[in-house]
């Protein structure tokens, strides 16, 4: 491990892209659904607009444009929005509900569960998301994850990349910014974690957008953050976990 993260004490995960596997999860539910239900419908271009739908909704509220409201709301919604685009009608409010909640029934990444097992053992660990906490107790629960702390937005009522996000993370685990590495797969959020005094460390993860047009997955070369990593098996190896 480098010398200069000696004195980190607590590692806070970004979550949907970097930990768990959205885009796979939400498609696998659509079809299965589709399915019982005997809808046509293009499962994939359904993930995609969902996730499209993401940062602008987050901006309205970053922006003020309309009050603080959590995800699993804007999750609800974008979905609103889909089901009149893809034509699915008839649907009852418990049906409504349980979609809106596929986003707490992602599955992990295959590294996920054992790299953070092993991080646990030498750190504190937390999510440091943009969801909210209900939506991450429900993930932590579905997918076997074991946190210290369930830190993020709702706490602050504020966005990421917002700086009152990452001040949270060390302010409520009663650290210094150093302390505190941020882990995530997209650039920006290591970036305003770094402008903000927090280690970083990258986590590769090629497969997020399956080349659909929701984006093209970030990479890091050694150097550009404290950690370069491949999985989270292997940031736990490079922290001495």
């Amino acid at each position: 491990m480098k010398r200069e993260l000696a004195n980190v004490k607590a590692l806070v995960f970004d979550i949907f892209g970097t930990v768990v596997d959205w885009r796979s999860s939400v498609i696998a539910e659509g079809i299965a659904w589709g399915k019982s239900k005997d809808l046509n419908i293009d499962w994939v271009a359904f993930a995609d607009r969902w996730r499209l739908g993401y940062k602008p909704a987050m901006d309205k509220v970053r922006k003020g444009e309309i009050p603080w409201t959590r995800l699993d709301d804007l999750h609800r919604m974008i979905l609103e929005e889909l089901l009149i685009e893809f034509k699915i009608e008839g649907l009852t409010e418990e049906e409504k509900v349980s979609w809106t909640h596929v986003w707490r029934r992602l599955k992990p990444w295959p590294d996920s569960v054992e790299g953070l097992a092993r991080i646990k053992k030498k750190y504190l660990i937390a999510p440091l998301s943009n969801g909210n906490i209900a939506l991450m107790a429900g993930l932590a629960r579905s997918a076997g994850f074991s946190w210290d702390a369930i830190l993020g937005a709702e706490l602050v009522r504020r966005y990421k990349p917002d700086r009152e996000v990452y001040v949270s993370a060390y302010y409520y685990l009663g650290l210094k910014p150093e302390e505190v590495m941020m882990c995530a797969a997209h650039v920006y959020d290591l970036q305003a974690a770094r402008s903000n005094g927090l280690r970083t460390g990258f986590i590769y993860r090629p497969d997020e957008y399956g080349n659909g047009p929701v984006g093209v997955p970030d990479k890091a070369k050694p150097g550009d953050f404290d950690v370069v990593s491949s999985s989270i098996v292997d940031l736990a190896q490079q922290m001495g976990a």
